[in-house]
């Protein structure tokens, strides 16, 4: 066995036994999402719809950009979600007062089930994740990763290597 085969299969084994931070964050987050998508595949709505409703419930009222902005989507995207929500009866979109050119969004009395729907799978979906975790725990992992949001936030505003800074 060559030499750099042995420390490409060493690096590999340390990853396997120990993974960093980025790739253990993204694996748990990329099976909260399959775990949940499993639970919710009878609802018959995709992760993009029911990502929507979920965000717009905690801003109704919002723009269709201001939307688009918080979900990390393009506006023409989250246009083609929202043609579709629409046309189950789920949102309404409302021409704003001043300016005809923007529209509100809100959800209407038909989407409110689907949301305490949608919220028992989130909290059925995290407590299976959170299994055999202490209450305290918790707390601290939730702390833990507010605060780490919260530097990467502050980060990502500032320039890297003199370029401007671009939060994507």
């Amino acid at each position: 066995m060559k030499i750099s085969n042995l420390i490409i299969n060493s690096a590999c084994a340390t990853m396997l036994v120990q993974p960093t931070l980025g790739f253990l964050l993204h694996d748990v987050a990329r099976l909260l999402r399959k775990r949940f998508e499993q639970r919710a595949r009878d609802l018959g709505l995709t992760r993009s719809q029911w990502q929507a409703l979920a965000y717009l419930a905690q801003n109704e009222g919002i723009h269709q950009g201001g939307l688009a902005d918080i979900l990390e989507i393009e506006p023409i995207t989250l246009v083609r979600i929202l043609d579709k929500l629409e046309a189950r009866g789920l949102v309404e979109r409302r021409q704003h007062a001043a300016d005809r050119r923007i529209w509100l969004l809100f959800l209407t009395p038909a989407a409110h089930p689907i949301l305490t729907t949608i919220r028992g799978i989130g909290e059925a979906t995290r407590g299976e994740a959170l299994t055999g975790i202490s209450d305290q725990d918790r707390i601290q992992l939730l702390n833990t990763l507010t605060i780490m949001k919260t530097n990467l936030l502050e980060a990502c505003r500032l320039p890297v290597d003199g370029k401007e800074a671009e939060h994507g």
